[in-house]
């Protein structure tokens, strides 16, 4: 009892205080969301698996991560990487955020899928999560925090001798100090390589990545060099064509996918393609060599991280993703009023789902067209499918796909075609490498599953060549788009769009109420973050999560194409309706 009752308040206010530093210090504690409604199969089960599934990614090993401190002196964790704006996930025994785990044996930093594809909004102060969302996240200033962070550990002696007490106690010789020093000194080289020569210096902003220009130059600049570093630190190019991360749902039944519409997809083998690519641009090791006892002279597969049973499995969780469900009253009469426009506006050959015109994949039995369209939108990232570089280890290795009689020349080689042989080789050499026979049983059972109508396809003859029917699906798995060819992008199906702000492939367009203006009355600037208008269905005003502000640009001249990466400009449909109309459309839009 505290007889002095004038130090009860000022206790009192020590243990707020307390409580306070202790939640900012374990943000698993904070508030639990509210999770959307995305389907009788998207149990809290598969939501928990998705949140820390191991692909294969190794960023650094996690007592290193746990030592480093950032430019302001705070430790990484120490608020759970919310600063980054990363989400609490209180079933991380490590305290890790959702998408990031410890991977298993290796005592790793990993990152999976959902990293980047779960968000969070906040409506009138409830928070709301969405899973397969587009994160809204600030993935470059984690990237050029680490890169800071270890480059005084490496540079600056105090700093280091704290890292090592931390990492390796108090009572460590000055051996092991060395070889910590000569550690963290060859991981710093090629991620510092990396990102001195990819981030562009106006940042991507929050809700944004230039991914397949970091897939790129993490594949050909950072892993098929010689050894012992396997940099080929030409071939990286500045990443400046960043997009919005896109939403997950209806993503495995596509039949193209990336922005531009370079990837085949639709079945579980280009989806487990599709993820292999992924992991290698987020950390995977992929270090192939030369080797004269490996077919056409190369072992791709040396020290690799990929987790073939991870990424099958997330195809699966994926796939199980509904669209969210609009979480707020809906007027039935206007949204009817609304669909009618948007069937006579938008919905024809764009954003329907059609399954009669779609390309037909090996082991599925539909997918959805999805059309390549040019509608005036930003043409950065279309420059990115132009680049070519050097082929390391990979020269002179077939590429996988018609007319099956090309090989990498060792130089000018077209980016695209890199990826290509590094990802395809990688699937089909890996139920050896891994010494698992059974390793594509999933995609077996599968591929049976829905190829059942047909007499010629029994489970004994897909087991004598499964690897062959994998291979013929993976034969035009990445498509570099014909010369001349208009600049264009996917159109996706439009269900849960309402939760995908902000807009268009480079994210410019704040609102749903705004893209259905002229571009040039879209907003200039605006700010990025997780507060949410459902009024006109996007990012609200006003943000405090982030001081982060998207300057877009309105160059609009169809012969001069906007390449800044920032483009309001295009997708005109729907922008000459009267302001009933467009109040209609909209409340329509919230339906789906």
């Amino acid at each position: 009892m505290i007889a002095n009752k004038a130090l009860r308040p000022l206790l009192r206010a020590h243990i707020a205080a307390a409580l306070l530093a202790l939640a900012a210090a374990n943000p698993s504690s904070a508030a639990e969301p509210n999770y959307a409604n995305q389907g009788v199969h998207w149990t809290p089960a598969e939501r928990t698996e998705f949140y820390s599934l191991d692909q294969g990614s190794r960023i650094m090993p996690l007592d290193w991560f746990k030592a480093l401190k950032r430019p302001d002196g705070s430790h990484f964790l120490d608020d759970g990487m919310t600063r980054y704006g990363y989400l609490p996930n209180p079933d991380s025994a490590a305290g890790l955020p959702v998408g990031f785990l410890v991977a298993p044996e290796s005592k790793t930093l990993s990152m999976t899928c959902s990293a980047c594809h779960t968000r969070q909004i906040d409506v009138g102060g409830v928070s709301w999560r969405i899973d397969g969302g587009p994160a809204i996240v600030d993935i470059q200033h984690f990237f050029a925090d680490i890169d800071t962070s270890v480059d005084k550990v490496v540079n600056d002696a105090p700093t280091f001798a704290e890292f090592a007490k931390q990492v390796l106690g108090q009572h460590a010789t000055e051996l092991e100090r060395k070889l910590l020093h000569k550690q963290v000194e060859d991981w710093f080289k090629p991620y510092h390589v990396l990102m001195k020569e990819s981030l562009p210096p106006q940042g991507w902003g929050v809700g944004r990545l230039d991914a397949v220009s970091m897939i790129f130059n993490r594949v050909s600049g950072l892993d098929i060099g010689t050894s012992p570093d396997h940099i080929i630190k030409e071939n990286i190019k500045r990443a400046n064509a960043p997009v919005r991360y896109p939403f997950l749902w209806n993503a495995p039944v596509q039949d193209m996918t990336q922005w531009p519409g370079f990837a085949e997809n639709g079945n579980d083998i280009l989806g487990l393609a599709r993820n292999v690519g992924e992991v290698y641009g987020v950390f995977g090791v992929f270090h192939p060599r030369k080797d004269i006892l490996y077919p056409d002279g190369v072992e791709y597969l040396n020290g690799s991280s990929l987790n073939m049973p991870g990424l099958m499995r997330l195809e699966t969780l994926i796939r199980q993703i509904e669209p969210p469900k609009w979480q707020w009253a809906v007027d039935k009469r206007l949204a009817d009023a609304g669909k009618k426009i948007y069937d006579r506006e938008c919905g024809a050959n764009c954003h329907e789902i059609n399954t009669k015109d779609a390309a037909k994949r090996l082991c599925a039995k539909f997918t959805w067209r999805t059309p390549i369209q040019d509608v005036g939108t930003d043409v950065a990232e279309y420059g990115v499918l132009e680049r070519v570089g050097k082929t390391g280890v990979l020269e002179g290795q077939l590429l996988p796909k018609p007319p099956f009689n090309q090989r990498l020349k060792r130089d000018g080689e077209s980016q695209i075609n890199i990826l290509t042989v590094a990802v395809v080789q990688s699937i089909l050499r890996a139920p050896i490498h891994f010494r698992d026979i059974a390793l594509y049983e999933p995609l077996l059972r599968e591929c049976l599953n829905n190829e059942s109508d047909r007499a010629d396809v029994t489970a004994q003859a897909l087991r004598e060549n499964f690897l062959g029917v994998i291979g013929k699906s993976l034969a035009t798995l990445y498509q570099k788009p014909e010369e001349k060819t208009p600049p264009a992008y996917e159109a996706r199906v439009m269900q849960g769009i309402w939760a995908a702000a902000p807009y268009l492939h480079n994210g410019s367009v704040p609102t749903l109420a705004d893209l259905l203006k002229k571009p040039a009355d879209r907003p200039a600037s605006f700010k990025v973050g997780p507060a949410y208008d459902i009024e006109n269905v996007g990012l609200a005003k006003e943000q405090t999560k982030f001081d982060d502000t998207y300057a877009t640009t309105a160059s609009c001249d169809p012969k001069n194409r906007d390449a800044s990466g920032n483009s309001r400009c295009g997708h005109d449909y729907g922008t000459s309706l009267s302001d009933p109309d467009k109040k209609a459309l909209l409340e329509y839009l919230k339906s789906l």
